[in-house]
């Protein structure tokens, strides 16, 4: 397989790089446009959270039954007392007590052993197959290709963030980004410039019209969207209260929730949100670092699925959440782990099938001393288009179609 570096990681953003820099959005044009074309009660949303750095899936949905498990890891394995039993044998990580009440709800699905096929171990080449959905890891990005499979709206799919990651970058033409700052398009003068340069010619060539189109839409999506963010967002009202406030802490994926969470209660026409979390590459003092991002997906997830209840999009709103690949089984000398292979895939939401799917890994046959691939990535994707999205998976996946149920 052809080994990907850090440099074509970035390149893979080219294809939409034009429409990356004028796609990008103020919270106050997608007030603007809550407010003149809401999101239609019940249509679909799909959340996706993407974790950064390959998440230990042993140390997430732990198998804290299996003798094999602490034999492999004996200072990094869990013990009873240190987690959160769901059944199967397995259990979540102690720091997860938000996902477990959403298990309990059964509004939490574990998919186990997901990976791709010859499992890449370099975050660049694994997140570019994760992100694009091809093996060959090409420049578009599965979401990317399927905001190409709609009418245009600069809308359809946001990042928060300033860069567009590659997953929402298509051929020609992309998602969107909105800064977690927020977006001042430029004022007088300045303004009238760059209006003119938004005028197409028939006499323009393809990049230059692609340009015109992009600075267009940047104008058109900037207007009134921070009355919207200065309201509180969406309450949590069904969370345990903890010191005078909702349980769990603040961390940069909650801010992002926070935002998202306002503008759908809004009625953003968006039906793609795309938000991230670094930090999972957890090569030394992994128990310590890990339950913390841990407890921040948690806390900051339960807590946006709690908001959502709180609104009346909870049944609309179906949450992914991946990381680029597992760890290794052996601990390594750091008490930490080395890059692996295949993990854990969480679906969260009102509507999907609650409860584990897929085969989980046997630590008695592991393939290459790592953990085997039981379940094909693209399998979960399939699902969320044809199930979340109502697009035929064929269109985006390259004939690619789900053999998993995962949604009602």
């Amino acid at each position: 397989m052809d080994t990907i570096t850090r440099r074509r990681f970035i390149q893979m953003t080219g294809a939409g790089a034009v429409a990356t820099a004028a796609h990008t959005l103020s919270i106050e044009e997608i007030a603007n446009a809550a407010i003149s074309r809401p999101l239609p009660l019940g249509t679909p949303i799909l959340v996706v959270v993407t974790l950064y750095g390959g998440n230990d899936g042993l140390n997430t949905v732990v198998p804290f039954q299996d003798s094999v498990y602490h034999t492999l890891r004996p200072q990094l394995a869990y013990k009873d007392n240190q987690v959160i039993p769901i059944g199967d044998g397995l259990a979540l990580n102690g720091a997860m007590t938000g996902f477990k009440s959403l298990w309990d709800k059964g509004q939490l699905a574990i998919v186990r052993g997901t990976g791709y096929p010859n499992p890449d171990r370099s975050h660049f080449s694994s997140m570019a197959i994760w992100q694009s959905a091809e093996l060959n890891a090409s420049k578009s990005g599965w979401l990317g290709r399927w905001v190409e499979s709609q009418p245009e709206d600069p809308l359809l799919a946001i990042s928060l963030g300033s860069v567009l990651p590659p997953l929402l970058a298509g051929n020609r033409r992309s998602g969107s980004v909105l800064p977690l700052g927020g977006l001042k398009v430029p004022g007088g003068s300045l303004a009238s410039d760059c209006a003119k340069l938004s005028i197409t010619s028939p006499q323009d060539d393809r990049l230059t019209a692609m340009a015109a189109r992009s600075m267009r839409n940047l104008f058109e999506v900037s207007g009134e969207v921070t009355p919207i963010l200065k309201d509180p967002a969406p309450p949590a009202s069904d969370l345990p209260t903890l010191v005078g406030g909702n349980a769990g802490g603040d961390s940069n994926l909650s801010a992002q929730l926070e935002i998202v969470a306002k503008l759908i209660a809004a009625g953003s026409p968006t039906k793609v949100w795309s938000v991230s979390l670094g930090g999972f590459d957890t090569h030394a003092d992994e128990n310590t670092a890990q339950s913390l991002l841990l407890g921040a997906v948690s806390s900051s997830l339960s807590k946006f699925m709690s908001q959502m209840r709180s609104t009346n999009r909870s049944k609309d709103v179906t949450v992914l959440v991946y990381s680029e690949f597992g760890r290794r089984v052996r601990a390594n000398a750091s008490q930490g782990t080395d890059h692996g292979t295949s993990g854990p895939v969480f679906l969260l939401g009102e509507k999907v099938k609650g409860g584990f799917h897929g085969e989980q890994p046997s630590l008695n046959n592991l393939k290459d001393d790592d953990l085997a691939v039981t379940t094909d990535f693209r399998d979960i994707y399939a699902e969320m288009l044809e199930s979340v999205l109502k697009t035929e998976s064929s269109r985006v996946l390259a004939n690619w179609r789900s053999k998993l149920s995962l949604v009602n």
